[in-house]
């Protein structure tokens, strides 16, 4: 690390370069906004909602469309980019085998009803871009490009190369990332700009589970949704799986979904569960209830930790700090994010701490100054990241 050391007026040290290179970088970020936020709304404006798989379009022509958008852009900053058969692309910044990640995604959630401006056109008002998909998670991940962009303009470079990354399957199944995973290794460090700050080090595990009966026996199963579900706290408790963690809270039930099949009826539930409590003893006890009825996992995805005090928490923590000059202690999240899958990552903003209930609802929005806040963020994690031994 080059720099003068000097103390500040506190009496703790500093490197006066590497101040002065932090501050170029914000400056950098600062003197792209405009491009970015232009190059932010024109991607929001394209509907990449999961559509039917074509050849060449694994999820559907608008998440095709969405990927050429972002590695054009990306091509346009002067990135070597790289398109995995539609699944996933990259833009990469140095050269090395093993590097940095930032893990966003392009595919969004359907609309819905009820917005006061067109879902899909990059609306903006007084500072305010509504739009769906422009937290979840065009915007930040596009900042994570703006942020990689500023480095590459100051000629930055650290141990690693680096690479923002768009998933086209974030919102439906993570078979994008188990696609990538097939061509090319897990980064060495990294994140996704998909949750909130400060960094979160663990995420709660997630699992679909259904119910089902058969037709005949549909009074029995309704009974059972009303009294363990419908009529019961979101928490699991006539179940027996209201575990609570002082780390990550209490068991929490959501998504209920009740429908009519071929040969009879299912219920489906989504539960995010602490460490606490595994996932076959979570069968085991719903089983036990559901007397003559069948219950599956459909989906499961274990909970996933980090060291607090490891260098890829603890740098990632810094750069919150510095930016934002708040409290970047660890969190834990009950969401579930690529980290799930992806090895040696950790969800990482970009929503600030009270902005929630914004992503998958309508008018989701994001401030200019939010994304230009995270640009800088990002910017400074990726360098630092890149400097990891």
């Amino acid at each position: 690390m080059d720099g003068e050391l000097h103390e500040n007026k506190n009496g703790t040290p500093h490197m006066i370069g590497e101040v002065n290179v932090e501050e170029k970088i914000f400056q950098k970020v600062e003197e792209n906004r405009e491009a970015m936020i232009e190059d932010i709304r024109n991607l929001v404006r394209i509907r990449s909602v999961e559509g039917e798989a074509q050849e060449g379009a694994p999820f559907g022509q608008g998440v095709k469309a969405a990927l050429k958008e972002a590695l054009d852009i990306s091509e346009k900053l002067g990135f070597r980019t790289r398109n995995l058969d539609n699944y996933m692309g990259y833009a990469q910044y140095g050269e090395g085998k093993d590097y940095v990640g930032a893990f966003g995604h392009l595919d969004v959630v359907p609309e819905g009803e009820g917005w006061k401006h067109p879902p899909f056109s990059g609306y903006l008002e007084d500072g305010v871009i509504y739009s769906r998909g422009i937290l979840d998670n065009k915007g930040p991940i596009m900042s994570c490009l703006y942020a990689l962009y500023a480095l590459k303009e100051l000629d930055l470079k650290g141990e690693h190369p680096v690479r923002i990354i768009f998933g086209c399957d974030e919102e439906t199944g993570f078979l994008d990332l188990k696609h990538y995973l097939e061509q090319e290794r897990p980064p060495v460090w990294g994140f996704t700009p998909d949750c909130k700050y400060p960094v979160v080090y663990s995420e709660r595990g997630r699992a679909v589970v259904m119910i089902s009966a058969l037709t005949q026996d549909m009074d029995k199963f309704f009974a059972f949704v009303n009294t363990y579900f419908i009529g019961a706290k979101n928490t699991g408790d006539r179940l027996g799986i209201d575990v609570t963690s002082p780390e990550y809270g209490v068991m929490e039930m959501r998504n209920y979904r009740l429908a009519q099949g071929n040969d009879g009826v299912f219920f489906e539930v989504t539960l995010s569960y602490p460490p606490e409590i595994s996932i076959e003893k979570i069968f085991k006890k719903i089983g036990a209830k559901a007397e003559g009825m069948k219950v599956t996992v459909t989906q499961n995805y274990n909970p996933v930790r980090f060291d607090k005090e490891g260098p890829m928490v603890k740098t990632l923590q810094a750069c919150y700090e510095r930016v934002t000059h708040q409290d970047g202690t660890p969190v834990t999240t009950t969401g579930g994010t690529y980290a799930k899958l992806m090895p040696h990552i950790v969800p990482f903003g970009p929503s600030f701490p009270g902005q929630k209930g914004i992503g998958h609802n309508p008018n989701e929005w994001m401030t200019i100054e939010d994304l230009v806040t995270n640009a800088k963020i990002y910017a400074l994690a990726l360098y630092r990241l890149s400097q990891l031994r």
